[in-house]
């Protein structure tokens, strides 16, 4: 089988979970990596057992011949990079969060309906294995008619005046921090757990004056079928957990049939509406890399979709929803009011 030729742009502190999953996918050939610091890249290709390295986009999309251009920067560089590829008739992968604004995901979309490409967001929580699993469980119906669900962010990294700087020091100068950077997760899970959201209420605030966006807040929708699926966010405050990063903060699903519950070591409990005895939920996953391997399972989605074998989820197009609510809740802080999420995605 001819493998699928992927180039890489930036090697920022996340993108080692990226380069991770691509050497391990037998079907893909990485064959460029590019960063503005070519250090970075040189180092990313030695661990890896020398990919090719490139200073300059264009010249790795013209000379490596990518079938895949992954996209591993911040916001601003996402659309004149998802332009070049479109014009190159590569597909592309692009980290969120998904362009500078709303207004630019869209023109993103556009650019590859009228290329032909595909784009896809690289939105990985839905891939973290207990929420595989949740679904698993609600398609089952162990849970009933599904009365409410709540996630309590709680990775308690966002204290003091070097809050991020370690990891991610951009994470200070997000005007829409909160929900723009890390909610937006949470937002495509409840949709993919729950189905599509009607109306929003939200009410964000700043606790650590370090940095410029919210960092903490509270964000009810109201999704099909009746379901209120709330976020519950607190960036400083944390959970119990050895390690504070790999579920984020715990969840809990409320039922006619019964109680789910994720924690923040990656396991699942259920009580039985009526009972006082808690059962652990028996499943498979693998502690490696970032949130249960996610990544990695994003992208063995991604390189299945475009071989044609399954269809491809967080397309541009699908993941203009999640935007879209993203927008109507930092409306409904700003305004104080419940609001309808409109279902004009594209804003036409």
């Amino acid at each position: 089988m001819e493998k699928l030729r992927v180039a890489a742009v930036g090697a920022g502190y996340f993108s080692q979970f990226q380069y991770d999953a691509w050497s391990r996918i037998p079907e893909v050939q990485v064959v460029g990596v590019c960063d503005q610091d070519t250090s970075r890249a040189r180092e990313v290709a030695k661990r890896h057992g020398g990919w090719e390295v490139y200073s300059d986009v264009l010249a790795m999309l013209e000379e490596a011949r990518a079938d895949v251009l992954d996209i591993i920067t911040p916001p601003s560089s996402h659309l004149a990079l998802i332009r070049l590829a479109a014009e190159r008739g590569v597909n592309v992968i692009c980290q969120k969060p998904f362009c500078k604004s709303l207004e630019e995901a869209r023109q993103a979309a556009v650019l590859a309906e009228q290329s032909g490409i595909e784009l896809i967001v690289h939105e990985n929580v839905r891939f973290q294995p207990w929420y595989e699993e949740i679904q698993r469980q609600i398609a089952a119906g162990r849970l009933g008619q599904i009365y409410q669900a709540t996630f309590r962010l709680r990775p308690g990294d966002g204290q003091g005046p070097q809050a991020y700087l370690e990891r991610q020091p951009y994470f200070q100068k997000m005007e829409r921090f909160l929900i723009h950077e890390t909610g937006i997760h949470w937002i495509d899970t409840f949709r993919y757990l729950f189905g599509e959201v009607s109306a929003v209420y939200a009410e964000l605030r700043r606790l650590n004056p370090a940095i410029a966006g919210e960092d903490a807040g509270h964000v009810i929708m109201e999704c099909a079928g009746g379901v209120r699926a709330v976020l519950d966010g607190n960036r400083l405050s944390d959970h119990c957990a050895d390690n504070r990063r790999l579920t984020m903060g715990e969840m809990t699903i409320e039922g006619s049939e019964g109680v789910l519950v994720l924690r923040g070591d990656g396991t699942l409990g259920y009580r039985r509406h009526g009972e006082n005895l808690w059962q652990d939920i028996d499943y498979e996953w693998v502690d490696h890399g970032f949130g249960g391997d996610c990544v990695y399972r994003f992208s063995r989605h991604v390189v299945d979709g475009l071989m044609g074998r399954s269809r491809l989820a967080n397309t541009a197009s699908d993941y203009l929803a999640n935007m879209n609510i993203e927008e109507a809740v930092y409306t409904s802080a700003r305004e104080g009011r419940r609001l309808r999420v409109s279902s004009d995605v594209c804003g036409s």
